[in-house]
């Protein structure tokens, strides 16, 4: 019975909603990462093999790209250790908040810290509202594409000239307007269309759009769980100043 009152105890220690927050955490900015990193460069490849041939035409988005690039291997890393930390701040002050009415004492360095980490989570999750709005453009513009494409392969398309049906990617400012060809028509946007490279972007840009959304999901549930903990804390500590004689 003490080893079952033991693991009892241990368990309500845990900060589940932490831990929750930290699986989703890692794993939507795991998908926004890998699916978006592989989704850039299979958008570079489109790019240059069907709207923008002249290489110095659309030197400046690779460039950007390639930023982005670099920019998603730093936010890996950032988001794998600051959800680690995180993760350890939900166990300290859970453990601090079981013990409200024992001899645990909260440190104002302790509290200093936990409120910091609720203003930096707070920050993460605007910025990362930004970032799920920004993932949400490429997908808008692959399903644009995909649309057109859907409109030329249905039964009305018989009654209109296929060749009329164009998509011209320069209209969103990917490409400068001297870019050749900077547009695809008729069967040439089909045969886009039908390439794996488009699906597989198409898709790529789907789920990292998705795991963007995970991430401000679990910034949330982050906020919820170390705001509630800090004003806890900051409770506790008021009231062992004024039981203080």
């Amino acid at each position: 019975m003490g080893c079952f009152e033991c693991c009892i105890k241990c368990l309500g220690g845990v900060p589940y909603a932490s831990l929750v927050a930290t699986i989703l955490c890692f794993s939507g900015v795991a998908l926004f990462c890998g699916c978006g990193h592989v989704a850039l460069t299979g958008t570079v490849s489109i790019l240059e093999s069907h709207f923008s041939t002249v290489a110095s035409d659309h030197a400046m988005l690779t460039d950007v790209i390639q930023l982005m690039q670099y920019v998603i291997y730093g936010i890996a890393s950032f988001f794998f250790l600051y959800g680690i930390i995180l993760l350890a701040e939900g166990f300290y002050t859970t453990g601090a908040v079981k013990e409200l009415h024992s001899e645990f004492k909260t440190t104002l360095c302790g509290r200093c810290i936990s409120g910091m980490f609720v203003f930096i989570t707070y920050i993460l999750g605007v910025a990362w509202l930004g970032v799920f709005g920004f993932s949400a453009v490429p997908v808008f513009l692959f399903y644009n594409m995909w649309s057109t494409c859907a409109t030329m392969k249905s039964s009305a398309s018989n009654l209109t000239d296929i060749d009329s049906i164009c998509v011209d990617v320069r209209q969103y400012g990917i490409i400068p307007w001297s870019a050749t060809p900077g547009k695809a028509c008729g069967s040439t946007l089909g045969d886009i269309c039908n390439t794996s490279e488009f699906y597989l972007s198409y898709h790529l840009y789907i789920v990292a759009c998705a795991g963007a959304g995970a991430t401000v999901i679990a910034l949330l549930i982050y906020m919820m769980a170390t705001t509630y903990n800090y004003a806890v804390l900051k409770f506790k500590s008021r009231e062992d100043c004024c039981t203080k004689f």
